[in-house]
């Protein structure tokens, strides 16, 4: 049996798989976590965190391989980081840890050529040919990059609530449930900590607004931005698919549309979660 794992900043799905005696797959739990990264949580409290939920727990010896791709985990170090981790719950697994970049672009592209994109709590993209993932356009974190992703929307907002400078029914939303404040936002954003989730929560709101002329235009300019840097930085981005992931693409199909006609390019898949692609591509490569 196999288990397959996508986490990004905000969540980490599971899901186990094997195919049964007629070569389908069988249907076997998914299950949700926090999402786990190398850089803001240690190996214990990971393992601590995946022993308390018990359908992994269960499973747990019958796992003969893990393929878990995740936020941060593009250099050797951190890849062993998150490896350690989880063989201290599963240890009889053979565990392959990459980079959530490269689970994009395999639950995206399914073994086609193409560009595959990270839009959800923070962005990427990346050239897929091959089965090899090329990222010419390095990804910044949400401090000096992420465009058009949700932490990014996020920051403009919360800047916008505090400037006074959101429509009367956005400021409201956000006045009455949220209930925001300049200490609350400071406090998320400069005390607590994680503050590209927090950020990137306030995309909720958008979504519930987003035929609103104003936050049309919001969210083209933050989706002009990305493909600017994140799609045509590659030569023939007018000739292959370009495959989305995320939440954000998936929210807002339409404005990411007009991106694309804008800029020339053909829009492949739009996937809102990776997770189950990604078990059926390695189911069928197993």
């Amino acid at each position: 049996m196999i288990l397959v794992a996508d986490s990004g900043a905000t969540k980490c799905d599971w899901k186990f798989a094997k195919n049964g005696h007629n070569g389908n797959e069988e249907e076997l739990p998914k299950v949700s976590t926090m999402g786990f990264s190398p850089f803001f949580h240690s190996k214990d409290f990971i393992a601590d965190e995946i022993r308390k939920e018990a359908d992994l727990n269960a499973q747990a010896t019958e796992v003969d391989k893990i393929f878990y791709y995740g936020t941060g985990c593009s250099s050797e170090d951190r890849k062993e980081h998150i490896k350690t981790a989880l063989q201290a719950i599963f240890n009889k697994a053979d565990i392959l840890v990459d980079h959530d970049l490269t689970g994009a672009a395999l639950a995206a592209c399914m073994g086609e050529e193409g560009i595959a994109c990270i839009l959800g709590t923070g962005s990427n993209s990346c050239y897929f040919k091959d089965g090899k993932v090329f990222e010419d356009v390095p990804a910044l974190g949400h401090k000096l990059g992420d465009e058009g992703s949700g932490a990014y929307f996020g920051k403009k907002i919360l800047r916008g609530f505090l400037y006074r400078r959101l429509p009367d029914y956005l400021m409201d939303k956000l006045k009455n449930e949220y209930g925001l404040s300049k200490e609350i936002i400071f406090d998320n954003v400069y005390v607590q900590g994680h503050e590209n989730v927090y950020m990137a929560s306030f995309m909720k709101s958008l979504s519930e607004f987003k035929e609103e002329r104003w936050v049309k235009d919001f969210i083209r300019t933050g989706l002009k931005e990305f493909a600017d840097i994140h799609i045509t930085g590659y030569e023939n981005y007018k000739e292959v698919p370009v495959n989305f992931i995320g939440s954000v693409a998936y929210y807002f199909q339409d404005d990411l549309q007009f991106v694309a006609d804008h800029f020339g390019f053909k829009i492949g898949r739009i996937i809102k979660q990776p997770i189950h692609n990604l078990v059926e591509y390695h189911l069928l490569n197993s």
